[in-house]
């Protein structure tokens, strides 16, 4: 059973994403309550949103007054029938996952979920409930993250695979996507450019115009999802475009917002749903009605990608090159300061009321003056850009300052006076603040108008970029099913490498400064890893993460067959090892989930544990490591630090011995 519900202050669903057992379980719950009668229709009988509301009330609004007013939220519960829930708030909004799996597996769902609603709603959740093109986009998501997880180890680990290529392909791709790049801003409305090269699921290379934002690895991620989304069977695609009343209702969906309903279509989205995700605003020229099943489709997307003071909001081009490999062109639609402006000013203005709430006015002060900063970001970002912004952006960025200035008016009145008639005037007057700055939000960063401009230069690069791939792309894409393994007899280096390793089974190297990963293919066909499944790698995995949200970075174990390693390590820039001080708390809810798609985790880690030291002067490595059951623990020590000494010779990159314990 799994149901997957998100709920504003005012316990209205939003979104739903479930089974049909954990609808029968609702469906039963409602009757034996007296939601729904025996003797009603079959329609009345439809579990709808009215009644999860009803359903889940008492809790959601014990969660929000545990969250608002003590500071203190759930994060999950246990009930003795084996049923689960999680809990996580987003911007205020609740989200509740209810299933009968593992509670950190739910918890870490739950967060990808948010980390998923904030790149395509942003701050403006509430969004879910009128636009059901965002719903089903947001719901495949889920579907991609889920497949992928069970099947990639990048995807197990939240990390970036890179194909492993020979130097001069590798120059040759970075060429053509140069090249790209530069006819792109030679002849676009965007000059902040990246264009993205996928194959299957890993990261060939990459090239940005000199101004653009980087773009780090949970966008990365972010974009293999996207491409899992948007790739569908051919037989679906066909019988797609020969369905006329799939046409007619699928275009009309793309022009018009409905309202959210509770049913299978968001829960489970079909390929022809999640093929039309994509094309809701295509110019004539790029898709005509269906065409954009056809050979040369553009998918387009508007999301927020970035992290903390980086945000920006870009328009994402998808194109198949071939089956299998994916081009994606991602162009910043908004100067950072109005998109990262308007993000942390939702941020700051969900803390100050959750502060008014707890009645915490000491604490409200320093919240109160980010917010302020953040509000003048997003107005002076406006108004330096603004021969590039429309009237109706001037006249939303006014009736901002306006509304903001008559609220903080009340707020210097109140940190003056401590009047409580100044907070009630507040409260009463902030759903209109709210109100505009999301206006203001969908006018600058989510304007989809923005998803038609330039596609037929796009379109056309596009084609060449195809052209200049077609000599090595049936390579990349044999590539991609093996980038290498411990059985290979393909890559000299790799097994020559391996044979100093006696005993190694697996092993799982992650630079958790680029969170980029090392480590051999899994394949099943082959007699030599069938003994070595999946379902221990993964168990592995979870294992180690579950002591490292234990303040443990070395762990050794065994099971009958195998004996696994995990280890964790700080270095400084030159590759002296760095030792930690002080130890973790591991009630700590400050930290997301091990990983980076629910928040970059060892970002906050060697914050905690390194608080003088620049981040970006710290680098962090993980490496798990599964040797047959006989190796001894003195073995599999002395393995791991040659391992994590000499990797560069498979990744290329030199790297100093690292004292791993």
């Amino acid at each position: 059973m799994k149901g997957l519900l998100i709920f504003d202050h005012l316990n209205d669903v939003l979104f739903t994403k479930c089974n049909k057992k954990f609808t029968n379980h609702m469906e039963n719950l409602a009757k034996l309550q007296g939601l729904i009668t025996e003797d009603a229709d079959e329609n009345s009988k439809q579990l709808s949103a009215n009644i999860l509301m009803q359903l889940f009330s008492p809790i959601v609004t014990s969660q929000q007054i545990m969250t608002t007013q003590f500071g203190n939220s759930y994060t999950s519960m246990k009930c003795q029938d084996g049923i689960n829930m999680a809990f996580d708030d987003f911007m205020g909004y609740t989200f509740i996952y209810v299933a009968t799996d593992d509670i950190e597996l739910m918890k870490r769902t739950l967060g990808v979920c948010i980390s998923i609603v904030g790149h395509i709603c942003g701050p403006d959740v509430a969004v879910l409930k009128s636009s059901k093109q965002k719903a089903l986009l947001v719901s495949s998501l889920l579907d991609a993250w889920k497949d992928l997880r069970d099947e990639e180890q990048s995807l197990l680990t939240e990390t970036v695979e890179q194909l492993s290529v020979n130097a001069e392909l590798a120059s040759s791709t970075l060429k053509i996507l140069h090249d790209a790049v530069d006819k792109l801003k030679a002849q676009s409305d965007f000059p902040n450019v990246h264009v993205l090269v996928l194959v299957e699921h890993k990261f060939l290379s990459l090239y940005s115009s000199k101004n653009a934002q980087d773009l780090n690895a949970a966008d990365i991620l972010l974009m293999v999802l996207m491409c899992k989304a948007v790739s569908a069977d051919e037989d679906d695609k066909k019988n797609l475009t020969e369905d006329p009343d799939v046409l007619w209702s699928q275009n009309n969906l793309s022009n018009q917002e409905e309202p959210l309903s509770i049913d299978s279509k968001l829960a489970n989205p079909t390929s022809a749903d999640i093929m039309h995700l994509f094309n809701d605003s295509r110019e004539p020229s790029v898709n005509e009605g269906l065409c954009s099943l056809a050979e040369d489709s553009l998918y387009s997307q508007l999301v927020l990608l970035g992290s903390d003071q980086t945000r920006t909001a870009n328009v994402v081009h998808i194109f198949e090159l071939s089956p299998g490999i994916n081009l994606l062109t991602i162009m910043e639609i908004t100067n950072l300061s109005i998109s990262s402006g308007l993000y942390d000013s939702f941020n700051f203005l969900n803390i100050m009321n959750s502060l008014q709430s707890q009645r915490d006015f000491d604490e409200l002060k320093p919240t109160f003056d980010s917010f302020d900063s953040s509000i003048k970001k997003t107005v002076d970002g406006i108004k330096k850009y603004r021969a590039h912004v429309n009237n109706d952006v001037d006249m939303c960025q006014r009736r901002l300052q306006v509304k903001w200035e008559f609220l903080r008016r009340k707020y210097m009145e109140f940190f003056k006076q401590r009047d409580t008639e100044s907070i009630l005037q507040i409260e009463s007057n902030m759903s209109g603040l709210i109100d505009t700055m999301i206006e203001l939000f969908r006018l600058t960063c989510f304007d989809r108008s923005v998803l038609k401009i330039g596609c037929d230069v796009i379109l056309t690069v596009c084609r060449l970029v195809r052209q200049k791939f077609n000599d090595f792309s049936d390579f990349l894409k044999v590539k991609a099913l093996k980038n290498f393994s411990l059985g290979s007899r393909t890559s000299l280096t790799i097994n020559k490498y391996l044979e100093e390793f006696p005993g190694l089974v697996h092993f799982i190297y992650i630079d958790r400064t680029t969170h980029r990963i090392t480590a051999p293919t899994l394949d099943f066909t082959n007699l030599e890893t069938l003994a070595l499944t999946k379902k221990k790698i993964w168990a592995m995995v979870d294992h180690s993460r579950n002591h490292l949200q234990e303040g443990q970075f070395s762990v050794m174990w065994k099971d009958t067959t195998f004996n696994y390693a995990y280890f964790l390590w700080f270095e400084d820039s030159s590759g002296s090892p760095l030792k930690c001080k002080t130890y973790l708390n591991p009630q700590n809810k400050n930290l997301p989930v091990p990983g980076i798609l629910c928040g970059d985790y060892y970002k906050k880690l060697s914050q905690i544990y390194f608080p003088k030291i620049s981040h970006n002067k710290i680098r962090i490595y993980e490496l798990y490591c599964v040797h047959l059951g006989l190796a001894t623990s003195s073995c599999v020590l002395e393995h791991s630090r040659r391992l994590a000494a000499t990797i560069w010779e498979i990744t290329g990159l030199p790297n100093n011995p690292a004292d791993i314990l």
